[in-house]
């Protein structure tokens, strides 16, 4: 592999799991990372120990890598890498934009998956309010940190209206294990992996039922017609919906024992409560917001998305599990491609 690269250094703002994976990727890669988390104990024990017990325990980072939870040591970065929810998306960019290590970045890339609530703005059009110069970027694909860490075998897509630049971040997320591929349509990658967690809660619920493997690939199949409905009524284009940020992470999200969508909606399936089941982890499913904030989208934009209008109801309105399922599966009947 060439080591010649387009960008230097980069920073990872973010220190869940899957910003302290894409650290280590970014480091193996050649490129000198920065690592910013907001809490300061966190972010010691990463600097000193070179391990995130919190998020994910496995994974030793090397020792090039420097964690910090202030900001003002942070130094000017090529590429900045926005690792945080969703929902924390648009404040982590309102209080960065000023750094000098962000200002002058030549590439931002988003790695959360979301559509914030009320506005039904994708994450690029948050970033964008605050870096309204700089290139933007979108991550995603079937990619779970704990593999990642493992370095096991990954392919993920990178989004950027700009080829140019896609191609540079191309060539800074490429390894050996690493694999990934490039796309124009910011629009529907986005909308892709923002739709595909609440399905994957409804994948976990169903097997907490236990409905059986048919139930739940109909399910997902029928996940994906609703997620391209939807995703091309936002301006995205089908077959987006149909590669590694779409249909590929659909999959893993809904089959994954890794998937905290999914364990969620397992658990619910089981009969524990919701509340119960947030409570207990410090993991975000991103799932849980996404459903409020996709189905509030759905309604503005009048799109027909009878799985994710049920996954509402059971999330938000009290609905039992079983209630919900039984009423999916008694639709009236349709052709398969409406």
């Amino acid at each position: 592999m060439s080591s010649a690269l387009p960008y230097s250094n980069a920073l990872v703002i973010g220190a869940g799991s899957w910003g302290t994976a894409l650290t280590a990727v970014l480091a193996e890669r050649g490129l000198q990372v920065q690592f910013w988390g907001r809490d300061p104990a966190l972010m010691e024990e990463i600097q000193s120990t070179r391990r995130n017990s919190r998020y994910l325990p496995g994974l030793v980072l090397p020792e090039s890598i420097q964690a910090t939870a202030r900001m003002e040591d942070l130094r000017p970065a090529d590429l900045v890498v926005f690792v945080v929810p969703s929902k924390a998306v648009r404040e982590t960019a309102h209080s960065m934009a000023a750094l000098p290590a962000v200002k002058d970045a030549q590439v931002i890339i988003s790695c959360a998956k979301g559509i914030e609530l009320n506005s039904g703005k994708r994450l690029t059009q948050i970033l964008a309010e605050s870096f309204t110069q700089t290139p933007l970027a979108v991550l995603t694909g079937p990619n779970h940190a704990e593999e990642v860490s493992q370095r096991m075998a990954t392919a993920a897509v990178v989004a950027c209206e700009k080829e140019t630049v896609a191609l540079d971040v191309q060539a800074c997320f490429t390894l050996p294990w690493f694999r990934t591929y490039t796309s124009d349509d910011v629009t529907g990658v986005e909308w892709a992996g923002a739709m595909k967690n609440p399905y994957a809660i409804a994948a976990g619920i169903a097997l907490g039922l236990k409905l059986g493997d048919n139930a739940i690939a109909a399910l997902v199949t029928r996940a994906l017609a609703e997620m391209v409905r939807m995703g091309v009524a936002m301006g995205g284009r089908a077959e987006s919906f149909m590669g590694l940020g779409g249909v590929g992470d659909l999959m893993a999200t809904c089959y994954s024992e890794h998937s905290r969508n999914h364990r969620v909606g397992r658990l619910i399936g089981e009969g524990m409560p919701l509340q119960e089941i947030m409570s207990s982890t410090r993991m975000v499913a991103e799932g849980v917001p996404n459903t409020a904030s996709l189905h509030g989208a759905a309604k503005a934009k009048g799109v027909r998305t009878p799985l994710l209008d049920e996954i509402y109801a059971m999330l938000y309105e009290a609905k039992p599990a079983k209630e919900a399922m039984r009423a999916l599966l008694s639709r009236d009947p349709r052709a398969e491609t409406e």
